[in-house]
């Protein structure tokens, strides 16, 4: 997705020049004229993913727009342009909330590398946020990328179940994002903050479900050789979503169902029931109804798992989100991988949006990262994933041969210049074993064939060699050259 850079300058040539250079760069540019005009600009929803700012302009200053901007709640990094580069004014930007500056008039290359700065400084903040949300159990439904309106159903969904207790259950594909759901209504509710424990019950060994879900006493079979509290008490006060739980045992079954009614749970070799205050939200791309009636889950279990169900729809169906998803993941990787690439060409957008993605988003995610490890180029082109495109990154139409050993390559050299004059080169760079003469050695020849061409009008060689008549009768003496004095002019 192309990024968009917001001009705000009051001279319009300064405008057109900035534009000429960012768009050769591949940005989309959007102007104002002052800094009541960006405000409104920003105000009406226009996209700006990084803000050029004046700071000398009638009316609204720079300083004071940057100000007011902050005061508004818009956080896209700012570049401050003046100028005159006094530490006065700079240090106030900065203060101000800018990340960066230059005076103008600036070169296009020193625009450009400030620009792509300011977007991957943008980028680290905001993974580092996304994490520091993640960590501390705040994702919340508008952490969630996209507006499609499958996608709005379900945000609007989890923020209503998210008011109660209520158990939810999650369905849909693989990879559609069903923890990411479940982390939101956990940040949502009234326990967003306290634990947020995710229990894949698919990938527990049967013998270990009972143990790893409610816990164990020392000693209380072999190899407990510690106390374990399990996943139901980590979560206490918390959430703890349980993916994939039609993998559960039949009998494991029984012993969660009674841990939901009863709000309490038996660790294995525990004399006494511990009480457990814990939200349930779980998770399943079978069909659990299927089922029940196979006997593979039971009923009651199910009826008190599925009160309130939300179905995660697949990527597929919400084809208008990609765009929104490739951005965030370009965002994300890289930052994990030190990358700076701005975002995908529409080409590649198109074939990205087109795929019907049978893995979901989990596909998708991992398609963009193997993307961004292997671009060289700002925008990712569709021959980035060939696995989709069925291209190949493009090479030189003409092979280029290896190239030879450095000894070989100047005999080569020396040939070719041998037979561009019709004759054997006059002075050789390379001795008898294809190993380099001397610079004194060369010097020393070219002098001699140089007064030789000239027949030793001394005049002419200094002004054909480059030097000045003193310094060659120096470097005559020097090498111990034989000059026809009577020739010498």
């Amino acid at each position: 997705m192309t990024k968009t850079v917001l001009v705000v300058d009051d001279d319009p040539t300064q405008r057109r020049l900035i534009q000429a250079v960012l768009e050769r760069d591949g940005f989309a540019v959007s102007h104002a004229e002052g800094g009541d005009a960006a405000i409104a600009h920003l105000t009406s929803g226009a996209p700006a993913d990084v803000i050029l700012l004046d700071l000398v302009m009638p009316g609204l200053n720079g300083q004071e727009t940057l100000k007011e901007l902050r005061a508004r709640g818009f956080q896209q990094p700012v570049i401050v342009l003046t100028a005159s580069g006094g530490v006065d004014t700079v240090v106030k930007a900065m203060q101000a909330g800018a990340c960066d500056f230059f005076i103008k008039p600036a070169s296009p290359e020193r625009i450009t590398v400030s620009i792509r700065n300011a977007l991957s400084m943008g980028d680290l903040k905001g993974e580092v946020e996304r994490l520091t949300k993640r960590a501390g159990g705040k994702t919340t439904f508008a952490d969630l990328i996209g507006a499609s309106p499958v996608m709005t159903m379900v945000k609007r969904m989890g923020e209503r179940a998210a008011k109660s207790g209520i158990p939810v259950l999650i369905t849909g594909e693989s990879g559609v994002g069903k923890e990411l759901i479940a982390r939101a209504v956990h940040g949502s509710s009234d326990r967003a903050g306290k634990p947020f424990v995710a229990v894949n019950c698919g990938a527990i060994p049967e013998n270990l479900v009972e143990s790893i879900l409610f816990g164990h006493e020392k000693g209380s079979f072999t190899g407990a050789t510690d106390k374990h509290l399990g996943k139901f008490k980590e979560a206490d006060g918390g959430t703890l979503f349980l993916d994939e739980v039609g993998e559960l045992p039949l009998d494991m079954q029984v012993k969660l169902l009674r841990a939901l009614q009863e709000g309490e749970i038996d660790p294995i070799g525990s004399k006494r029931s511990l009480k457990v205050d814990v939200r349930i939200v779980s998770a399943t791309n079978r069909d659990l109804q299927q089922a029940v009636s196979a006997g593979r889950f039971r009923e009651d279990l199910y009826y008190r798992l599925n009160v309130f169900p939300i179905e995660a729809p697949s990527l597929r169906e919400r084809r208008e989100d990609i765009p929104a998803l490739v951005e965030a993941f370009i965002r994300r990787f890289n930052v994990e991988e030190g990358k700076r690439v701005i975002g995908a060409s529409p080409e590649a957008m198109r074939l990205l949006t087109s795929f019907d993605w049978p893995g979901n988003v989990r596909q998708l995610e991992n398609t963009v990262y193997r993307a961004i490890v292997l671009a060289d180029a700002p925008y990712l082109q569709p021959f980035d994933f060939p696995a989709i495109s069925g291209l190949a990154a493009p090479i030189e139409a003409v092979s280029i041969p290896p190239a030879p050993p450095p000894a070989a390559l100047l005999q080569a050299t020396h040939a070719a210049m041998a037979a561009a004059v019709g004759t054997e080169a006059p002075v050789r760079i390379l001795d008898d074993r294809g190993h380099l003469r001397t610079l004194e050695e060369i010097e020393r020849d070219l002098i001699q064939h140089a007064i030789d061409v000239y027949a030793g009008h001394m005049s002419e060689v200094a002004r054909r060699l480059g030097i000045g008549r003193s310094t060659l009768y120096r470097k005559v003496r020097e090498q111990g050259i034989e000059v026809d004095m009577k020739e010498a002019g």
